[in-house]
């Protein structure tokens, strides 16, 4: 997209300059549209879980703008002449019950048929003009929270190989499945600086996001970030999904000790991410407070995983 003309519309507050979570639109001086699309193929065995995952997922680039989504349209790819409707009809039903859980209504939706499943939503959202965040705003002095744990892209892998237990599975279903709602409802109350949310770049790629986007230096301290259990031992077994590797290369360049960190650890924090959690920059005076109250709303395993460096580098360090 970087070879199309640049949109020039003065109603277009966030466009495709700095890779956003999703565009927005004012439609008045109190009121603005979020827009978003995803979709993806199963990245676990059960339809319905797979419908949640995905529709989580697409709604989750509302919240990382500081919104509410409002409305969803399904996208469907189906071999409606190979597989049985009940499949579909689990998968949207799934996709149905997180629309709901965020309080928004589906509208409608397009389906394909096609050899491969693929399912996700297209969101509208709304958000106030003057409480949007974006990727952008890190400031020199902030603190870095992360929401949800990583892992996702590793353990889809081993599930996907038949080597997951099924309590790492339960676990596994549950974080992707989460919605970043209540996350960002707790941080209306905070002063947030920036945002996005992790999702196929994993955190690596989207803190070199944020890190050119707000022209300063993000680093990550790699032993407080939350991972979900047997991620490191499937890393360890060179289970990693080959977006992970792609992230790896993206973002040589930007890493400045990308080859002082250990192998595993720097898979983990590579690794690409479905339905991930929020990567919030904060102030460093607030970010105490604010962990404390994510962790009294349920969103148990928040962490304060870094801070951000006085620098118009755009690069990221591993501590």
């Amino acid at each position: 997209m970087c070879e199309l003309p640049p949109e020039t519309d003065p109603n277009l507050i966030v466009g495709l300059e700095n890779s956003e979570d999703a565009g927005v639109y004012r439609i008045s001086d109190d009121l603005a549209l979020i827009q978003t699309v995803d979709f993806f193929t199963p990245i676990v065995n059960d339809p319905f879980e797979f419908g949640r995952i995905a529709a989580a997922n697409a709604l989750s680039d509302v919240y990382a703008m500081g919104g509410r989504p409002l409305t969803a349209m399904n996208i469907v790819c189906f071999p409606i002449g190979t597989m049985d409707k009940s499949v579909l009809r689990e998968i949207l039903r799934g996709g149905l019950e997180k629309i709901h859980e965020a309080g928004a209504a589906l509208v409608g939706g397009h389906s394909v048929d096609d050899l491969e499943i693929k399912y996700g939503l297209a969101v509208t959202g709304v958000v106030r003009p003057d409480r949007i965040w974006t990727n952008s705003g890190a400031r020199p002095g902030d603190a870095l929270i992360l929401t949800k744990p990583l892992g996702a892209g590793i353990l889809t892998t081993a599930l996907k190989a038949g080597l997951l237990s099924r309590e790492a599975e339960t676990q596994l279903i549950a974080v992707m499945a989460t919605l970043n709602q209540r996350a960002a409802e707790v941080m209306q109350s905070h002063s947030v600086h920036g945002c996005t949310d992790i999702t196929g770049f994993g955190l690596l790629g989207h803190a070199v996001e944020m890190a050119r986007a707000s022209r300063a230096t993000v680093a990550i301290e790699l032993q407080k970030v939350p991972v979900m259990a047997e991620v490191a031992d499937f890393a360890s077994m060179g289970l990693v999904p080959a977006g992970s590797h792609a992230n790896r290369k993206f973002c040589e360049a930007s890493v400045k000790n990308i080859k002082e960190v250990d192998p595993i650890l720097l898979d983990v924090v590579a690794d690409a991410q479905t339905s991930g959690g929020l990567l919030l920059s904060v102030p460093n005076n607030s970010a105490a407070q604010a962990l404390t109250d994510l962790h009294a709303a349920g969103v148990s395993q928040a962490a304060i995983i870094g801070f951000v460096i006085e620098s118009r580098e755009g690069n990221v360090e591993l501590l």
